[in-house]
């Protein structure tokens, strides 16, 4: 499920080297960090918010109902 997160998300980011994934594993779900820089942030989170959410929408239809739950957020990354 990682590599279409990072699949999608390359496509919107400019700045490829600068994406860092931190994945934290809990005991019901996985919540996935992505780390970008602020050039980036608005491109992949998209107007009023509408490709994040489209992500997370396709994380949740491709996720199996028997598996743990992807929590995911943007944040801008700290220098």
């Amino acid at each position: 499920m990682l590599d279409l997160i990072k699949y999608i998300v390359d496509q919107f980011a400019e700045d490829k080297e600068h994406v860092d994934y931190v994945v934290e594993e809990t005991e019901d779900a996985i919540d996935v960090t992505i780390l970008l820089s602020d050039s980036d942030m608005g491109k992949v989170i998209g107007k009023q918010g509408k490709i994040a959410k489209a992500l997370r929408t396709l994380v949740r239809a491709a996720t199996p109902r028997d598996s743990k739950k992807y929590n995911i957020e943007i944040k801008e990354r700290e220098e």
